[in-house]
């Protein structure tokens, strides 16, 4: 951007039709709105997707857009939320992955937190990376070829990760830094 260029970023949020964890989801989109960027829910399917409150239902949200529509020279960052259904349901769908993919490619930020690196795992985005995520997937990150550890936020080049949503003040301050 050029400093005459008040266009305001705009930040992909993908998640599968459900299984998302809410807190995941609307804390960085509220962080993301208060820096003056404009969030878009992206989803596998239409209509709207449902969040939970770890295993309680939450709040039912608007999609925008289709992944499979998207392109990714449209966004200035992406954010993965976690919640244990919602990255699984991602990994197995190939717009999804192919997305992943093409964003960790671009060099835009991409920030996955909790179970959300599934999704990375599965677009082949962590090899030779340090992340962390919730403590259950670390032997799935290595053996991606990823070096894990415990810490609340992980930064490796345009890749942000969390463990939980106890970590979403430090998770939201790396991603609002990646987005200048």
């Amino acid at each position: 951007m050029t400093s005459t260029d008040t266009t305001p970023r705009t930040v992909a949020f993908l998640v599968a039709p459900e299984g998302i964890e809410q807190v995941e989801l609307t804390a960085p989109w509220e962080a993301v709105e208060g820096a003056g960027a404009r969030p878009v829910l992206l989803s596998t399917e239409g209509g709207t997707v449902q969040a939970f409150h770890h295993l309680d239902q939450g709040d039912t949200f608007d999609v925008d857009a289709l992944v499979g529509d998207a392109d990714v020279a449209d966004y200035d960052a992406l954010v993965l939320p976690g919640g244990v259904a919602n990255p699984d349901a991602l990994r197995t769908d190939e717009a999804a992955v192919a997305f992943v993919r093409d964003f960790v490619a671009s060099g835009k930020p991409v920030a996955a937190i909790c179970h959300a690196p599934w999704t990375l795992v599965e677009a082949d985005a962590v090899r030779g990376r340090a992340v962390t995520s919730w403590p259950s997937l670390q032997t799935d990150l290595r053996n991606a070829g990823a070096t894990w550890t415990d810490e609340e936020v992980v930064v490796d080049g345009n890749l942000i990760t969390s463990r939980n949503p106890d970590d979403l003040p430090a998770f939201n301050r790396a991603l609002l830094d990646a987005l200048g």
